[in-house]
């Protein structure tokens, strides 16, 4: 069957922080500022320096047999991992998806 791709971002919280992740998280906030994110199927997680919040976005290519909530479940499952790897844990995952083949571009008229 014919595939597809999903845009998905999924925001979160982070897990209740001891004093050095919370050193850790800030000594590569830099690296996680909103001007970083990208969409990649390895996924940018992006955080303020508040460390109350982050979110990962994602590109996950999906079968025809896959529905929504399998993308999802695949994307929070990557976010899951990529904060375990800044040493966090996680909490309260949202997400929206959106079936790249579904987005329209519309051209400028040239004039």
């Amino acid at each position: 069957m014919a595939g597809t791709t999903y845009q998905v971002i999924v925001r979160g919280r982070f897990a209740p922080l001891g004093d050095e992740q919370r050193a850790a998280l800030l000594a590569r906030a830099d690296e996680h500022d909103v001007y970083q994110a990208k969409f990649t199927e390895e996924g940018t997680v992006t955080y303020e320096r508040s460390l109350l919040g982050f979110t990962f976005r994602c590109l996950v290519p999906a079968t025809g047999e896959d529905d929504e909530a399998v993308v999802i479940g695949r994307a929070e499952a990557s976010a899951a991992a990529a904060v375990a790897e800044l040493g966090a844990g996680h909490r309260d995952l949202t997400s929206v998806s959106t079936d790249l083949a579904d987005i329209k571009i519309r051209h400028r008229a040239r004039g």
